[in-house]
C-alpha cells in the first residue's frame, strides 16, 4: 500500500468513526468535496478505489494529428527521407495541412523513427554567398529522363529561382531560356555562371548575353563546387518535386511553373533562417542596383567570345593581351 491510499484510508476510517465530515476535514486538512469523493469511491470499490487514476481524457476531440495523418507524415518520411521542416512543407503545399514541427516531431519520435543521417565535413568550410540580387546568377542543365531535361537558374544571393523543361541541351533552347530567365527574375542580372556545356559556349548565346549587357562567367573544368547551389537546388526539385508527379504528365510544365511559385515565394529557406526567396529579396531590395546602374558599369571591350576548350581558351586569351 502506498503513502497515498494509506493517507486516503485514514480519511475514510475517520469518517466512519466519527460520522461528523466536518471534523474530519478540519483535522486532516481536505475540503468536503475531496472527502466525499474518496468516501464515495471506497463504497464502491473498496481499497481499489483509493488509487489515484489517469486525468488523461477517454476522447481527443480537438487533436490534430488524427490516425491518417499520422500515417501521411510516416509515408513521407520512410519514401522520402525528409526531414521535419520539409515535411512541413510537403504537407502545406500537396495537401493543404498546417502543422508545427513540434507537432510532425512527436509523432516521428512516437514512432521510433531513425533520425536522418547527415554527413559532416572533416575540416570547417565557409558559406558565402553574393552580396546583392543579381550580382550572380548560376545555371545548369540536368536529365530527368531519355528526351527530358531541366535547365536551371539561381540567384546566388536570394536563391530565387527559374526552371524550364525542354527535350534537348541545345543553344537554341539556352535561348529561350535565357529569355524566361530576364522576364522573371525581380532584379538587374549581372553576371551568368555557368559549367562548361557547350549549350552554353554558343557563339549566339554569348553574344546574346553580350548584347543583354551581363558577363559570361564559366566555371573552370572539374569545379562542380563552384556552382554548388544550383546543383543542390536540382536535388532539391527532385526529392521534393519530381518525386510527387508523374514525370511524363501532359501538366508537366505548368506544374512546374507551380513548384517554381512555391519554391520562391513560400518554401523556408534553412540558408534565409526560415525565410523563403522573396522574402530574402525584400530585404536586400534597398541595396539592389536598378538596370541603368548595371549596365553603366557593363564594359563591352572588357567581353569577348570564349571557347568551351579551356587550354584553348587560354592560349586564346594570351594572345589577345599580348596584341
Amino acid at each position: 500500500m502506498n503513502k497515498e491510499i494509506k493517507q486516503r484510508l485514514t480519511w475514510v476510517k475517520l469518517f466512519e468513526e466519527t460520522s461528523n465530515a466536518g471534523l474530519v476535514c478540519r483535522r486532516c486538512g481536505i475540503s468536503r468535496p475531496t472527502l466525499r469523493k474518496w468516501w464515495q469511491r471506497y463504497q464502491k470499490d473498496g481499497l481499489a478505489g483509493l488509487a489515484s487514476l489517469s486525468k488523461r481524457p477517454h476522447n481527443s476531440p480537438m487533436t490534430k494529428i488524427t490516425q491518417e495523418l499520422e500515417c501521411l507524415i510516416l509515408d513521407i518520411r520512410s519514401q522520402r527521407n525528409l526531414g521535419a521542416r520539409r515535411i512541413q512543407s510537403e504537407l502545406i503545399r500537396l495537401h493543404d495541412i498546417s502543422l508545427s514541427m513540434a507537432s510532425i516531431h512527436k509523432v516521428l519520435t512516437r514512432n521510433e523513427v531513425k533520425p536522418i543521417v547527415k554527413y559532416r565535413r572533416k575540416i570547417d568550410f565557409i558559406r558565402y554567398e553574393r552580396p546583392t540580387p543579381g550580382d550572380r546568377v548560376q545555371m545548369d542543365t540536368c536529365k530527368l529522363a531519355p528526351g527530358l531535361y531541366q535547365y536551371t537558374s539561381i540567384d546566388d544571393c536570394t536563391r530565387y529561382r527559374v526552371l524550364r523543361v525542354f527535350k534537348r541541351r541545345t543553344a537554341a533552347n539556352t535561348l529561350i531560356f535565357l529569355d524566361a530567365v530576364i522576364e522573371e527574375m525581380p532584379f538587374p542580372i549581372q553576371r551568368i555562371q555557368t559549367d562548361r556545356g557547350r549549350e552554353f559556349f554558343a557563339e549566339k548565346v554569348q553574344k546574346k548575353l553580350m548584347k543583354l549587357g551581363i558577363k559570361f562567367r564559366p566555371n573552370k573544368p572539374a569545379s562542380p563546387h563552384l556552382n554548388g547551389k544550383v546543383e543542390r537546388s536540382q536535388k532539391t526539385d527532385k526529392t521534393e518535386f519530381y518525386a510527387t508527379i508523374d514525370i511524363h504528365s501532359d501538366t508537366l510544365d505548368e506544374q512546374l511553373a507551380e513548384w517554381q511559385h512555391y519554391y520562391n515565394w513560400l518554401r523556408p529557406h534553412s540558408a534565409h533562417k526560415g525565410k523563403s526567396p522573396m522574402e530574402r529579396y525584400f530585404e536586400l531590395s534597398g541595396s539592389t542596383p536598378f538596370s541603368d546602374e548595371v549596365s553603366s558599369e557593363y564594359i563591352l571591350e572588357n567581353e569577348r567570345v570564349q571557347d568551351a576548350n579551356y587550354k584553348r581558351d587560354l592560349e586564346i586569351a594570351r594572345l589577345k593581351r599580348s596584341l
